[in-house]
């Protein structure tokens, strides 16, 4: 396995795979807090240089994290297709890119090899590609995913309607949620973040959102984003809930951090196909983002956007409804400004769709980070080219429990006008018996008016 290159007249040799692998990465604040990242850019590119080079084989047979330590490395493994493995296996990482991006490459041939590679084969693949082929990349790549409903259709564009409350006040949760679903947000779930993460609170919101969708028969999903195991509890207590949620990671140290591992989620999926509303296959909801692990110090010494895409390989393995990535919300101790949010989120979309996960996006931020709306509507627009399954819905953007800034109602009506894209069908149909959207997905002069559910 050949770790140096010449470039310039000048020999750049790499310690590892992993030294690799983060020398190869564009630009991104938690790589320089490591020390782990290039120190110029011509050292940056002979990284690539040197990772175009590797195999298919040499990347998976030599993990970022031992298989005998790492849990997420053992998944990422175990949940390879062999055969197909073996079909790529001999592949450099250039002849990979130059596949994946051939207009002659099918969306059913890119949809069947995701099992083929672990997490590290598909970061080494997306460092080598720009931004409009990270765009053009996943574009081509669907991954519809069906619990009550069905999302990730070509043609279709979801939205997670999330109306959180900094006091879990049912009332104006719902509230909130009725305005959401007069403008097409929605159709993705009904997911709420509560304050407490206790399973009365979990069950409360959850019934108070399956109230309002009996009563409307609203074609959707409902979800309360507290711990694994608290909705778990809260099911177990007779919380009508359609699927459970929980936030993953790419080493086994930050999933322990979590408070999940594979055991956990298999005991979660059993009890969801037994107990939720959800009657699947896809009844699991993870989320994930760049820098989870370096904030709490569970990288590995490991680079951000590699462990992301091991956590993607982590999550395959449990055949998810719906992934979602918040790059862009813990600070700037890990992407530190607009352009790097950018392309961390254009990163992880192509990076999940290509592994074989159904990926939405919330490219988002907080108020501490040098990222503006302007950097975050760049963003919004280019996953919308790229093919998100689905955005989040936030009151006028703003989250009032969780601080951060998220794409509103208004952005997601927007951008289905922009990309001539529908709601899931089922929803659209929905919609258009409310008389809120008519057959081409336009909103109708009712859009906006919450005050129809109250009538």
């Amino acid at each position: 396995m050949k770790l140096k290159t010449s470039l310039n007249g000048k020999t750049y040799e790499f310690k590892s795979i992993a030294d690799v692998l983060a020398k190869a990465n564009e630009p991104k604040s938690a790589d320089r807090f490591q020390g782990i990242a290039a120190e110029t850019a011509s050292e940056r590119v002979a990284a690539k240089i040197v990772l175009s080079e590797m195999t298919v084989e040499e990347l998976t047979e030599h993990p970022t994290l031992p298989y005998e330590t790492d849990e997420v490395t053992r998944v990422n493994l175990d949940g390879l297709n062999r055969p197909m493995y073996e079909r790529f296996k001999s592949k450099t990482i250039g002849e990979l890119r130059e596949w994946v991006l051939d207009h002659r490459t099918t969306s059913e041939e890119l949809g069947r090899a995701g099992r083929a590679f672990t997490g590290e084969v598909v970061a080494a693949v997306a460092k080598l590609m720009s931004t409009l082929d990270l765009v053009y990349g996943a574009s081509k790549i669907h991954r519809p995913t069906k619990c009550v409903t069905e999302i990730g259709l070509p043609g279709t564009l979801s939205y997670r309607l999330q109306a959180n409350s900094p006091t879990d006040d049912v009332q104006g949760i719902l509230i909130g949620v009725m305005e959401g679903l007069t403008y097409g947000s929605g159709d993705a779930c009904l997911g709420i973040n509560p304050v407490t993460d206790d399973p009365e609170t979990t069950r409360r919101i959850a019934d108070g959102l399956w109230k309002l969708v009996v009563k409307n028969s609203i074609p959707t999903q409902i979800t309360v984003l507290s711990h694994i195991t608290t909705q778990m509890e809260s099911v177990r207590q007779g919380a009508p809930l359609s699927m459970f949620f929980q936030s993953i990671a790419g080493t086994q140290e930050a999933n322990d951090n979590f408070g999940v591992n594979r055991a956990l989620l298999e005991e979660a999926y059993a009890l969801a196909r037994e107990k939720c509303t959800g009657l699947g296959p896809n009844l699991l909801y993870f989320e994930t983002g760049q820098g989870s692990e370096a904030s709490i110090g569970a990288d590995g010494g490991v680079d951000e956007m590699t462990l992301e895409a091991r956590t993607y390989g982590f999550g395959r393995y449990f055949n998810p409804f719906m992934v979602n990535n918040v790059s862009g919300f813990i600070g700037p101790e890990t992407l530190y400004d607009g352009k790097e949010m950018i392309r961390a989120n254009l990163e992880d979309h192509f990076m999940g769709k290509l592994i074989g996960l159904p990926m939405g996006m919330a490219p988002c931020y907080t108020n501490h980070t040098s990222i503006t709306q302007d950097d975050q509507e760049m963003a919004t627009a280019l996953l919308a080219m790229a093919g998100a399954n689905y955005y989040m819905g936030v009151p006028v953007g703003d989250d009032v429990m969780l601080s951060y800034q998220d794409t509103s109602f208004h952005d997601d009506a927007t951008l289905r006008e922009l990309t001539h894209r529908l709601p899931a069908p089922e929803f659209h149909r929905w919609m258009m018996k409310m008389d809120l959207m008519d057959e081409n997905g336009i909103l109708t002069a009712r859009a906006g008016d919450g005050s129809i559910f109250l009538k």
